[in-house]
Formats: C-alpha cells, sequence, structure tokens
C-alpha cells in the first residue's frame, strides 16, 4: 500500500528541526507574503516552489520538504493571498492573481528559475503559468491538478463543507473540510486540523475570496483544457490518484499523455492530496524526477 497511516505522519516542526530554514515574510506585489525557505545541502542548490490548494496553506507539503531538502534542493513554500498566513486579499481571487503574486514572489527572493511543485489548484497554477513564463521554471510537478470543467457534483459538497468550516471552524467541522481531500481519515493529523482551524479563524478570512474559482462563470473562463497540458513547455511529472474526485486512472493517464514531456505517477489509496497520502511513493518519484531535470 502506497499510502502511509495516521502513525507515520509527523508534524512540520519534526520534519524541519534540524534543517537549516526560515519561516518569515516577504512583500510580493503588496502582499506580506509568509515563506518557509529551506537551505539545500549545497551552496548552489536549484529550488523547488511549493505552491498548495484552494483554501490551503504550507503545512500541506509537511511529508515532502524533508525529501527535497536531503536530495540537495533548496525548498520554498509559501502562502497564496488570503491564504495561510499571508496577507488577506480584498477581492476574489483568479489565476491571473496567483501568477501575479508568485512571479512577484520569485522577483522578491531572487530567483531566477525554480522548479515548481502544484498541488490542486497549485497545479492549475502551473498548467497556466509555465507558458507564460517558461524562463522561470526548469520544471513542473502535477499533483492532482484542479481547474479543468467537468460534471463535478463534489464540487458542491466542498463549498458547503468550507462554508461551515469557517461560520463554525470547530475542530471536527475543519477535520471533514479536510476529508474531502484526504481518502482515509486517519491520515488526517490533529497538527492540520489545528492549523486551518485557527487560518479559517482569522479576522477577516474570507472563503468566497479565496474559493471563487468555484463559480461557474468565473471557473469557465480560467479553466484548464487538454491545450494547457500539451502547452507545458518543461518536463511534468503528473501525480494521480485512484480516488481522485475529478477522473478516474484512466483519465490522469490521459491528460499526461497530451504533455509534451510528461512522466506519470499513479498513487494508490489516495484522493486529492497524493503528495501525503502517498508521500514515500510521491517523494520517491519527484525527488527522481527533479534529479533527473537538475
Amino acid at each position: 500500500m502506497s499510502g502511509v497511516t495516521r502513525a507515520h505522519l509527523a508534524t512540520l516542526w519534526e520534519e524541519i528541526a534540524d534543517l537549516e530554514h526560515t519561516l518569515r515574510y516577504v512583500d510580493a506585489g503588496g502582499y506580506r507574503t509568509r515563506v518557509l525557505d529551506i537551505a539545500g545541502a549545497v551552496p548552489d542548490a536549484q529550488t523547488v516552489v511549493l505552491a498548495s490548494g484552494t483554501s490551503g496553506h504550507i503545512e500541506a507539503w509537511t511529508q515532502n520538504v524533508r525529501a527535497f531538502a536531503e536530495a540537495g534542493f533548496r525548498v520554498v513554500g509559501y502562502d497564496y493571498p488570503g491564504h495561510g498566513y499571508t496577507s488577506l486579499a480584498d477581492h476574489p481571487l483568479e489565476i491571473r492573481d496567483y501568477e501575479d503574486h508568485l512571479l512577484a514572489l520569485l522577483d522578491a527572493l531572487d530567483l531566477d528559475r525554480v522548479h515548481l511543485a502544484g498541488e490542486s489548484l497549485g497545479g492549475w497554477l502551473a498548467l497556466k503559468f509555465a507558458p507564460k513564463h517558461p524562463e522561470r521554471l526548469r520544471t513542473v510537478i502535477l499533483s492532482a491538478p484542479g481547474g479543468r470543467v467537468i460534471g463535478e457534483p463534489q464540487l458542491d459538497r466542498t463549498q458547503s463543507v468550507s462554508a461551515k468550516a469557517v461560520s463554525e471552524p470547530t475542530f471536527e467541522n475543519v477535520k471533514k473540510r479536510l476529508q474531502v481531500v484526504i481518502h482515509d481519515p486517519r491520515n488526517v493529523t490533529d497538527e492540520l486540523v489545528r492549523v486551518r482551524r485557527a487560518i479559517y479563524a482569522r479576522d477577516g478570512f474570507s472563503m468566497a475570496n479565496v474559493s471563487a474559482l468555484r463559480e461557474p462563470e468565473r471557473r469557465w473562463r480560467n479553466r484548464v483544457t487538454d491545450d494547457d497540458f500539451a502547452a507545458v513547455p518543461v518536463p511534468a511529472l503528473m501525480v494521480w490518484t485512484d480516488n481522485e474526485p475529478t477522473g478516474d486512472e484512466a483519465e490522469g493517464a490521459r491528460l499526461c499523455g497530451l504533455i509534451p514531456d510528461g512522466e506519470y505517477l499513479l498513487v494508490r489509496g489516495a484522493a486529492h492530496w497524493p503528495q501525503w497520502e502517498g508521500a514515500a511513493e510521491f517523494n520517491a518519484a519527484a525527488v527522481a524526477f527533479l534529479q533527473k531535470h537538475a
């Protein structure tokens, strides 16, 4: 089984405690942006930037940061505008907002070309960002990328569960929100619930702004198409699961086949967070992919 059980899921502090790192805020496009920066094992280490999903945050990559760092890569995790502990957004966010913020962050950190690993919304961002800014990327990792317009009854459930988690951010309500993306409830850690509960309870936090891409009209004009996969100009690792709510295993393989230089990884026993539930398999494949293109 490729998944991990709760007993083996570490906290973020356990994963980074003995690694050289900083957690700080930088100005990126006018947003006070929270950034976790883990030094690579070598002075000129290439950088992996981690982009999370809708209403997500740096901690979504807890099970992966150490593997990347120990493989010799500098690791940069960050929170989008309105997400995590970055300053709040005052308007509904669309893909262009996330693209502009990422570009500003790369400039603020003086990062020329990076490996971009995106989960869900982060994969959506990577698919749209890569053709526009190929000179800023070495590779992309697309972990259950979002953005396609299909028959998605699960979106209604996600919206209602998310709304309740924000209006009533109890431990149980927030846990139910995380169970939308995590297949095995045992893989939802107390730390993950508590971090997200605190974020949802921030004064001024707006799920409407950070989840605006779920609105049909806005989603349509920002949508990901087959042409977007075909336009990826850099090597890509496409990660899918056997319980992905937006498509079966064959659909994941089909989408990967559209990418000019794409590799496919299927993680079993996971849903929409393969980097979390299939961490061991994900990390091994991602590190091998990055090293091949370093």
